[in-house]
């Protein structure tokens, strides 16, 4: 597992261009290839040169489940999360749109803190305060997806931009679906309705994980923090400027307003 030692100049460097760009809600190349991640280890080393920078508390983080080559954790910065009652909600769009996952927040509330032994599903089951409908705000500091490889998405925060926090609903029974339709509504135009499935069997596999992962990393988890563990839905465009609806299954419904970051539409630029 990754160890958390001070950044290295190459980090460092990688990540201020990084940080400009998630700042300023802009798109370039992909990093230099000194500064480019070959490995996984060397993304996440970016990652946490990053988190000084930004000069913002990590108020969240994304999680899923990891594979073979694959680590999903990502921090989410305080100043991007949103809740219903601040909308209507600031994004950084590109084309009078903004792309966003429906997920289900987990929020804490007591502090998970680094130990020597692991913790139990039952600990983090006790910890959690509240769960939350929620949709994770996608964005990319990149400004073509498709040369990337995951090292690169990884040193970036997965695309993370924020997350809207929607309503509170029943933690139980939303810790036990899986599988349920996500209708969306647009103002003004038909509803249109996904067949949702979370990539993980339950949704709180992912934040056990994760639990112990920073857990190892000798950082822990604080009390209000929220977590997200994966689309129902995969990702796809809403517009700012509209009013929207979207329904999540049986266990509620979440209604928020998007407008573009500074009142424009962030442009992508070579940096």
């Amino acid at each position: 597992m990754l160890a958390m030692p001070t950044p290295n100049p190459t980090a460092q460097a990688a990540a201020t261009i990084l940080v400009q760009r998630r700042l300023h809600g802009q798109q370039g190349p992909c990093l230099p290839e000194p500064l480019r991640p070959q490995t996984l280890d060397e993304a996440m080393h970016i990652q946490l040169a990053s988190m000084p920078l930004m000069g913002d508390a990590i108020a969240g983080w994304k999680c899923g489940t990891p594979g073979p080559d694959k680590l999903v954790v990502a921090p989410i910065y305080a100043r991007t999360v949103h809740r219903a009652s601040e909308q209507p909600c600031p994004v950084w769009a590109h084309g009078g749109m903004v792309r966003v996952e429906p997920e289900l927040a987990f929020v804490l509330g007591r502090e998970l803190p680094a130990r020597s032994q692991p913790y139990t599903p039952d600990e983090v089951d006790e910890a959690i305060a509240s769960t939350h409908l929620a949709l994770e705000l996608i964005d990319s500091r990149y400004g073509d997806p498709s040369v990337l490889s995951f090292a690169d998405k990884l040193a970036d925060g997965l695309v993370n931009q924020g997350l809207f926090i929607g309503p509170e609903v029943d933690g139980e029974q939303a810790s036990l679906t899986n599988v349920m339709p996500i209708a969306i509504r647009v103002e003004g135009s038909p509803e249109q309705v996904r067949a949702g499935q979370h990539p993980d069997p339950l949704p709180r596999l992912p934040l056990y994980w994760l639990v112990d992962y920073l857990r190892e990393q000798g950082m822990g988890l604080q009390a209000g923090q929220a977590v997200i563990t994966g689309s129902y839905a995969g990702t796809f465009p809403l517009p700012v400027n509209q009013g929207i609806t979207v329904r999540y299954g049986d266990l509620g419904r979440s209604s928020c307003g998007l407008r573009p970051n500074l009142a424009v539409d962030a442009q992508g630029v070579d940096c």
